[in-house]
């Protein structure tokens, strides 16, 4: 125990596993600890997406590869002791389950030698998980009764570094021998982190007696959109790995419920899957489109490119609030505007009673969702999502000295004020909040784009695209043309984009976030037929 930390109030640590890479199988549990940190101490298999729910938590990275360590584990361990004696709330987030061949036995013998009160959260252990996300049951009644899991590496008495999963271990091929084959009680056999390896896993498994015809897999980064996956009879799937590129992390699975990933597997059939896409939206409305992404097979990378921040208050918007009772329209533009609305009326203790006998008009049905949540219901919603319908078809047939408030952001287009002026209303446009570039780091994803690394570039607002054409400068935009598929939510977006030299593949045709997702998917699957034409 360090003795510059007795007598400080004694923190806490959580074991707890990040599952085996898809972030959505991270227990429930587990986010209520992440949400709770001071500190999280992830390592290599931990799915960074998983770190959003830890927001104001310190993140310290100590993952480990083959032969590569970026902390010994003794000083992981002396780091989680360091940091819970200070006070702090530490999580430890380790991929797959903890106590399934990782370091947490280790790591929670160190806090019980430093009296360190802890918490251990099972995870999705990769040796259940990546199999069936290849469509491979890991036992089944017709092909196998038993299940064996093994780890590809084994503790080298010399070594005093070890490594997440044992990675960069020395192998010990006595270890690595399977159960003896026996026809009659068969055995699914699952090796993990054993790509080095896995000539000496081959032979043993056949010194145990297993046919050389028995199905194996290699299945690579098991969960995730860049799964890959190889099978093949036990005699050649080292030749069929190393043709297919397989590398670490990556589990092996042979016996016979290998045959079944034929008509089983899901995951990698999904119609995105494997796409890497862009989501440039601000980071408080990411995750909306990277869900929806991520259910269809994609890998969202979510880098915004805008962000949302409140007005510094001038008294004009505390105004029309408390001026709505005359005031014949409200209109909104954004969700922003609403949730911009909503949080000032809160600081004033008003509710939606200020909104009386007015009318309210919402530019999309995600605007209108936003409503609901403060308990506002918009009487008008436009055909098109766009400034230029609501504008043609707000029901008033006579607009003449009617006192209409629109809600917007602080930058925008005077299309809707000046339509609505030239009518004969009264317009007050009050902004009530603002989208300021955030493209801190972007030179990493410039790059990936212009080597073709990224498929699709969604741009949900023009802004997104300006302020990529900023964080590119000065290289211009169309730089990027050809070398990634763009999508854009609507025609004022998509002809931002094209004035700036990038213009869409895609523009959706319903100007959502259901609706882009809808064009990118149709965009694919239209490539698709056109590849299967002859």
């Amino acid at each position: 125990m360090n003795d510059s930390n007795r007598g400080r109030k004694t923190g806490s640590v959580a074991l707890v596993g990040a599952g085996p890479g898809d972030p959505g199988l991270l227990t429930l549990r587990g986010k209520e600890l992440l949400e709770q940190a001071d500190v999280v101490v992830y390592d290599r298999l931990a799915h960074p997406a998983l770190l959003q729910y830890a927001p104001n938590a310190e993140h310290l990275y100590v993952g480990k590869s083959s032969s590569r360590h970026t902390m010994p584990q003794m000083e992981i361990s002396r780091l989680l002791v360091d940091r819970a004696l200070t006070g702090q709330r530490v999580v430890r987030l380790k991929g797959g389950d903890s106590f399934v061949f990782g370091r947490g036995g280790e790591e929670l013998e160190a806090c019980v030698e430093a009296g360190i009160p802890f918490e251990v959260v099972p995870g999705i252990t990769s040796a259940i998980a990546a199999p069936a996300y290849a469509g491979i049951p890991v036992s089944h009644r017709h092909y196998a009764s038993a299940i064996a899991i093994i780890t590809g590496h084994r503790r080298d008495e010399a070594d005093t570094t070890t490594g997440e999963e044992h990675a960069g271990e020395k192998s010990q091929p006595a270890a690595l021998m399977p159960p003896v084959y026996n026809p009659a009680a068969p055995w699914t056999l699952i090796y993990l982190m054993g790509v080095e390896n896995l000539p000496q896993i081959i032979e043993c498994v056949k010194t145990a007696g297993y046919p050389v015809q028995t199905p194996a897999a290699l299945i690579q980064w098991g969960t995730r959109p860049n799964q890959r996956v190889v099978a093949g009879p036990l005699d050649r799937i080292q030749e069929i790995a190393q043709e297919g590129g397989i590398q670490s992390p990556a589990i092996t699975v042979i016996g016979e419920v290998v045959q079944l990933r034929q008509t089983l597997r899901w995951f990698d059939n999904r119609p995105l899957f494997g796409k890497r896409i862009l989501v440039t939206r601000a980071r408080e409305q990411a995750s909306e489109l990277s869900v929806r992404l991520r259910l269809l097979g994609a890998e969202p990378i979510e880098y915004p490119m805008i962000k949302i921040q409140p007005l510094q208050s001038d008294g004009l918007l505390d105004s029309a609030l408390k001026r709505l009772k005359d005031t014949d329209w409200v209109i909104f533009t954004s969700a922003n505007g609403v949730r911009a609305v909503a949080n000032r009326m809160m600081e004033l203790k008003l509710d939606a009673r200020i909104f009386g006998s007015c009318k309210i008009a919402a530019i999309g049905p995600a605007t209108d969702e936003a409503l609901h949540t403060v308990g506002l219901w918009a009487d008008f919603v436009p055909s098109r999502f766009v400034a230029e319908s609501l504008l043609e078809e707000l029901p008033e047939h006579c607009l003449t000295n009617r006192r209409i408030l629109i809600v917007r952001a602080k930058e925008a287009r005077d299309v809707l004020p000046d339509g609505l002026a030239a009518k004969g209303a009264q317009v007050e446009v009050i902004p009530a909040y603002e989208t300021v570039p955030d493209a801190e780091g972007a030179s990493e994803l410039i790059n990936e784009i212009l080597n073709g690394q990224m498929d699709v570039i969604t741009f949900a607002s023009s802004s997104t695209v300006r302020n990529l054409a900023a964080a590119l400068a000065p290289k211009p935009m169309s730089d990027l043309a050809g070398k990634v598929v763009v999508a854009s939510i609507g025609p004022v977006t998509s002809k931002t984009a094209t004035e700036l030299g990038l213009p869409p593949d895609i523009e959706a045709p319903v100007h959502t976030i259901p609706g882009l997702v809808e064009a990118i998917l149709s965009f694919y699957s239209e490539r698709k037929a056109e590849k299967g034409r002859p």
